[in-house]
């Protein structure tokens, strides 16, 4: 069911299609369930500071704080670390959009094997028209249960392989090999990149060590 259907004859339809997010994210120009890839995309080039993804053809700007972008930043640091020497393939960070099937989304961070590049070359569209191998979304405080379940469906449907759900407050990964089905893993654990990024490990710890700036964890 989309925003395009005639079931949705109400803004609180909307919304809900959308995942029950606040309607200060909706943008109303262009009209809800009109707006196209092209809106998106010129969006996004002329209001970076307001990011938007393409919902049901609706422009839905992304949930965003500064502790979730520190945190995908140190997230976007480690991988890449991991990547690049190997040669493996594209680390990209929030302003990074894909085309998947019925959406248009920028995830926090993403990994693209080299091997899904189109003729094994970087990717000629600003929001090219391929699924990541990893994508990493780290909790905003306006970002709902709904909405999270929602694009973990988008991004499995168009082929992603692996999503960590990062939860800044409770400091651990939930990490997804379906839409469904997942782990939790804290922060004493460690997480590793299974079958997409074998031999990457890392202690999920490390992923929030930015957010202890000034504070002394031993004494509290």
């Amino acid at each position: 069911m989309s925003v395009n259907e005639a079931v949705a004859t109400t803004l609180a339809d909307v919304l809900s299609e959308l995942g029950d997010i606040a309607a200060s994210r909706v943008r109303l120009s262009p009209a809800p369930g009109t707006a196209t890839a092209e809106d998106c995309l010129a969006v996004n080039e002329t209001e970076p500071k307001a990011l938007c993804e393409l919902v049901d053809g609706t422009l839905v700007e992304k949930a965003m704080g500064y502790e979730s972008s520190v945190v995908a930043a140190t997230i976007l640091f480690l991988l890449k670390k991991f990547v690049v020497p190997q040669n493996l393939g594209l680390i990209s960070g929030a302003d990074g959009f894909f085309r998947l099937v019925s959406s248009t989304r920028g995830p926090d961070v993403a990994f693209v094997n080299r091997q899904r590049l189109p003729n094994g070359r970087f990717p000629e569209h600003a929001h090219p028209q391929l699924a990541p191998n990893l994508v990493v979304e780290v909790l905003s405080p306006g970002n709902t249960r709904a909405e999270m379940a929602r694009k973990r469906r988008e991004y499995f449907d168009a082929g992603v392989e692996m999503i960590w759900m990062v939860d800044c407050r409770n400091r651990s990964v939930a990490i997804y090999t379906s839409a469904t089905n997942y782990v939790v893993v804290g922060e004493l654990e460690a997480i590793d990149g299974g079958t997409v990024l074998p031999g990457f490990r890392c202690g999920v710890g490390e992923f929030f060590t930015d957010l202890d700036i000034g504070v002394d964890r031993e004494n509290e």
